[in-house]
């Protein structure tokens, strides 16, 4: 009958647990799977040889089919190639991967029932140790208080792209504790939260001279998260915030025709239209009716935040040519120009080789820094769900050295709350179909 299965509750009366980050084609999520086959058949083999008891399973749980596909591809097969790297080994213990897909093809990207279904997955895998995602901060409110009630002690996460402060600082009624139903946190993450990056974008809003903004969310966690934070800042910065409401004004993602909304946002003649929200809930549409109505990002700038990024689809679109995006973190570009010579150069270098191409988006790069913390905890473990994440949230926690950290300088996660303690935020553009850095924005 397997293990008694450990219920969700819902953090709060009227909370959405819905976040960030289509689908192309449903067929290409299989790719993910025949793309690790190889890599994962070599960790089972090499399993094979290694007394059962120091075999430890990790896994990914990312959306397979959706527009966030490319990057979260790249995730994978970034994570595949860095553990045949180190071997497979974290200290004493043998390593294999286990690859979850938290999306279904009725939703055309992460699902809600899926996230469920997968967490009561990794509870009942017993070799299952740490799990390496969400990339959708919804999924993961889903998915965190099940692993912290898990047999055998409290099972790890670790985010390469949870944006979301509720995850782990106050932000909404209830959180963070509510997603810790046993008081022991196991959840960390690699990047920065939204009141940061939301702050970033504001702040950059002010410095090319923008002075008045309407705020759009696609109502979701993510989305609503990365808006309040835009506009909170966006009105200490003196910029004439013209949407009203802390999140902005949402949009459906089901419509299919955005004309009456822009016309309605023309007549006020904003500087700029921040988009709060991820591409795969009628991103498209939108910048397309964004484009028709108020014309080109010369006209009236655009900006949006990392749920824009990594997305092939948009990039390509004449309507997102000159838009402003930001991200949680240091672009690939950036870590390559800070680090020249260092670990995250070296594995983007092997990446291409191996696969005949650059990672699609920054995530991947930040999925592979999530794994370091991972093994790191795991070497310092005593191979229990448990001991790894006391590694990662007692004593001196973890660090990732700059010279071995893939994002070019060292890397902590907090004790107390398991966020990173860098603040980094890259804003970039599109030009010619492609994100291009510009610079990184210190929050001030």
């Amino acid at each position: 009958m397997g293990p008694r299965p450990i219920i969700y509750r819902p953090p709060c009366p009227g909370t959405q647990v819905t976040g960030r980050h289509y689908m192309k084609k449903s067929f290409r999520a299989v790719s993910i799977v025949a793309a690790v086959a190889m890599i994962t058949t070599g960790l089972v083999a090499t399993s094979a040889v290694t007394n059962a008891a120091t075999v430890l399973t990790i896994s990914t749980d990312l959306p397979l089919q959706g527009s966030s596909f490319d990057s979260n591809d790249s995730t994978n097969k970034a994570i595949a190639l860095y553990l045949k790297q180190v071997g497979y080994k974290a200290g004493k213990y043998t390593v294999k991967l286990k690859i979850y897909d938290d999306a279904t093809a009725a939703k055309g990207g992460w699902d809600d029932a899926k996230c469920a279904a997968n967490a009561q997955a990794h509870v009942a895998n017993k070799t299952e140790v740490a799990v390496m995602g969400t990339y959708n901060s919804g999924c993961a409110k889903i998915i965190v208080p099940i692993l912290n009630q898990a047999p055998g002690g409290a099972m790890t996460m670790i985010s390469d792209a949870n944006t979301n402060p509720g995850l782990t600082k106050s932000w909404n009624p209830g959180e963070p504790d509510v997603y810790y139903p046993t008081g022991v946190r196991n959840y960390a993450r690699v990047c920065t939260t939204d009141d940061v990056q939301g702050a970033a974008a504001a702040q950059f809003a002010k410095s090319i001279g923008i002075k008045s903004v309407y705020v759009l969310n696609d109502t979701q966690t993510y989305g609503q998260g990365v808006a309040q934070a835009f506009t909170t800042e966006a009105k200490k910065q003196g910029l004439n915030v013209l949407s009203s409401g802390a999140y902005g004004e949402g949009w459906d993602a089901k419509q299919t025709d955005f004309t009456a909304l822009f016309t309605k946002i023309k007549a006020l003649n904003p500087d700029m239209l921040y988009i709060g929200g991820i591409f795969d809930n009628g991103g498209a549409q939108l910048v397309k009716d964004k484009f028709k109505v108020l014309g080109n990002n010369t006209a009236v700038k655009m900006m949006a935040p990392d749920g824009f990024t990594g997305y092939p689809d948009f990039n390509s679109m004449p309507e997102a040519d000159g838009a402003y995006l930001s991200f949680a973190g240091l672009s690939t570009e950036l870590l390559l120009k800070n680090a020249p010579t260092g670990a995250g150069a070296k594995f983007v270098k092997a990446y291409k080789a191996t696969y005949k191409k650059d990672p699609i988006g920054s995530y991947p790069i930040y999925g592979v820094a999530a794994v370091q913390v991972i093994l790191a905890a795991i070497a310092k473990s005593n191979g229990t769900r448990k001991g790894v994440t006391n590694a990662i949230f007692s004593g001196s926690g973890i660090t990732i050295p700059a010279a071995q950290s893939v994002l070019g300088k060292a890397l902590t996660i907090s004790t107390l709350s398991g966020d990173t303690l860098a603040k980094d935020v890259t804003i970039e553009i599109v030009k010619g179909g492609q994100e291009t850095t510009l610079k990184a924005q210190t929050v001030k």
